[in-house]
């Protein structure tokens, strides 16, 4: 029979889609079993709704056969098969859609749910061989026919034989190269992987023939023999309901397919019909992966369209916020481009992402209300994701995570939400007080914090890099300000000590004024402290960088480096400070020594060195001698 050529526009456009619409050869076996699943969807359909007798669903089916000495591999249903016309409207048109079609005449009528839609899967396995053979019969006729072809050059169509309805794919596998390797769509344990990969879900049997050995009866030698194996699960499990999954099987499933050793901390089954109808299956993790903190991780959700895997993470399901949550969706409603490899950007992927956080914040707040060990123990791993991802929103998800926050008090010593530190608050506090160093118990011994302790008021103690900066973009919480204990104005001076305050600074100004001067550009400023109670002096700073910050971006790779404006305050109630002020003005070399010496221990204690270490030891040094003398 003379050869046809392909009624496209140009041979091109079947070239183009061997070599650039699919990302991965290995796609070309999904195609070919959803095409195969579809074929059987449509003739059990009719057999429903045309009465025939004699179809049962359990005897549907789809086999796979390796022959290596011929390099053929073959992929075989029961389905509808086609007569020679719809072999060459379906095959010998490029992006012509059988699938597409019945979906279109039967689309009025419910639970129709067809895979293909582009009539451009089957031609991906031209990707993997030299020769496509397509033996098929329709369930309404007693011929066969053969479709044949070598790719874009085109195709012939010519009687054949073959029992019962349905269609045969036989492909000629290429002969491998240095490039690349065909040889592993031969291998059975592959292509056994690649079913469970992608079409693990479809919904009926895919079966393959095994070679597997046994010992001989009465005897220690082996013998070889084949056995039918069933490859695929065929019943997912987020498409059972609730009640018919046990907690065991969830683990399992999500330690097998997400490759995890300890069980998931939660489980989050829905599914939703309306506006987009999926389901899905979410696991919040035990632990963050060994690469969850690095460049290389990859957020993302695996992606099924009717049971298929269409990508392996599908990123704009997850908000950076919750991207250590691991899991799947499956829908039917989306719009998927013609490789069904990615997903074309539409409404319903938007609505399903936005249905999906709210979801994962409900669970994770049930969590921390109702088991609050576990909760922590999820924060202890991925509760810095969280001020991330608050931080990084500029605040936008500030009512999304603000209920999620954990911090330490100085109150209750442990965790505790904004939510229970608010709500703790005695009549009159008008700030969220914080404090922030690398350690908690750094932190409990800042002399910043004294004042704020003595009216006995709770402290949030700041210890990541991260924390200040939440508070940057979330400045207030429940119509409270967060207030640093380092600011310089923390609320709780009456009008009286302010004054007394102000009156006292007047009185040393020349003092500070020549410390200051001893200091030179390390401090913007010397000023006496209403907040120290029993240390001699802390650092502080003004303007919108702190110390704690200055620390944390000069820490980050770069040139530019950034200085916060640093204050040297002095506690006029401590017993140094009478000593200064016989210092001045007569002995300002020995003044400044100990302005020296007052700077290093307010840096050491804010867990910073000295600039010049060997400077310092002098100087303590020379004011030891002197003290002798």
């Amino acid at each position: 029979m003379a050869n046809k050529q392909f009624k496209a526009e140009s041979k091109r456009l079947l070239d183009l889609m061997i070599h650039s619409i699919y990302t991965h050869k290995e796609i070309f076996l999904r195609e070919l079993i959803s095409n195969a699943s579809d074929a059987i969807d449509k003739l059990y359909y009719r057999a429903l709704s045309e009465n025939i007798t004699g179809l049962s669903r359990d005897d549907f089916a789809i086999h796979l056969s390796i022959d290596k000495e011929n390099r053929t591999f073959t992929v075989s249903d029961n389905g509808c098969g086609m007569t020679k016309e719809e072999l060459e409207t379906n095959l010998g048109t490029i992006a012509k859609s059988g699938s597409l079609s019945f979906k279109k005449e039967n689309e009025a009528k419910e639970d129709i749910d067809i895979i293909g839609q582009f009539g451009v899967g089957f031609y991906a396995a031209f990707m993997v061989a030299d020769e496509v053979r397509v033996i098929s019969r329709s369930y309404q006729s007693d011929e066969a026919w053969c479709w044949y072809s070598k790719g874009p050059e085109g195709y012939t169509v010519t009687p054949a034989q073959k029992e019962g309805h349905g269609t045969d794919i036989i492909l000629t596998i290429k002969k491998s190269s240095d490039e690349e390797d065909y040889d592993e769509f031969l291998d059975p344990y592959r292509i056994e992987g690649l079913v469970k990969k992608y079409s693990d879900y479809i919904r009926y049997p895919i079966r393959m023939e095994k070679e597997k050995s046994r010992k001989k009866e009465g005897s220690e030698e082996y013998e070889t023999y084949t056995e039918e194996e069933t490859l695929n699960s065929m019943v997912p499990i987020w498409k059972k309901n609730k009640n018919e999954v046990t907690h065991e099987e969830y683990c399992r499933f999500y330690r097998e397919k997400f490759f995890d050793y300890n069980d998931p901390l939660r489980v989050i089954h829905s599914a939703t019909e309306g506006a987009s109808t999926y389901h899905a299956l979410l696991f919040i993790p035990e632990k963050p992966a060994f690469d969850y903190y690095s460049r290389d991780f990859e957020k993302g959700l695996q992606l099924y369209a009717s049971g298929v895997l269409i990508m392996e993470k599908c990123p704009d399901l997850l908000p950076d916020c919750f991207s250590f949550v691991r899991g799947l969706v499956d829908s039917q409603d989306l719009s998927l481009n013609i490789s069904r490899e990615m997903l074309q950007h539409d409404r319903q992927l938007k609505l399903i992402a936005s249905r999906l956080e709210k979801k994962i914040k409900s669970e994770l707040l049930s969590m921390l209300q109702h088991d609050r060990e576990k909760y922590e123990a999820f924060w202890n791993g991925f509760g810095r994701q969280l001020k991330y991802g608050l931080y990084s929103s500029f605040g936008a998800n500030s009512e999304l995570l603000s209920d999620l926050l954990l911090f330490y008090s100085s109150n209750e010593k442990k965790l505790t939400t904004l939510d229970e530190y608010v709500g703790r608050m005695p009549e009159g506090q008008k700030y969220i007080y914080y404090a922030c160093g690398d350690s908690l118990e750094r932190i409990d011994q800042l002399p910043q914090a004294e004042l704020v302790k003595d009216k006995g008021y709770e402290i949030l103690y700041f210890t990541e890099d991260v924390d200040e900066f939440v508070t940057k973009v979330m400045p207030v919480y429940k119509e409270k300000e967060f207030r640093s204990v380092s600011s310089p104005d923390l609320g709780l001076d009456t009008e009286e000590e302010k004054e007394e305050a102000k009156k006292q600074q007047e009185e040393n100004k020349d003092l500070c004024q020549a410390i200051q001067e001893a200091l030179g550009e390390r401090v913007s400023e010397v000023r006496l402290s209403s907040r120290l109670k029993n240390a001699a002096c802390c650092l502080t700073a003004k303007g919108q960088i702190s110390l704690e910050m200055e620390r944390v971006l000069n820490a980050m790779p770069g040139e530019q480096k950034v200085k916060a404006e640093r204050v040297l305050e002095l506690n006029p109630d401590h017993e140094i400070f009478p000593i200064l002020q016989k210092l001045y003005p007569d002995q300002k070399e020995t003044l400044a020594d100990y302005a020296q010496l007052l700077y290093g221990q307010a840096l050491i204690r804010e867990g910073m060195l000295p600039e010049d270490p060997a400077a310092f030891a002098t100087v303590m040094c020379r004011l030891m001698e002197k003290k002798e003398k």
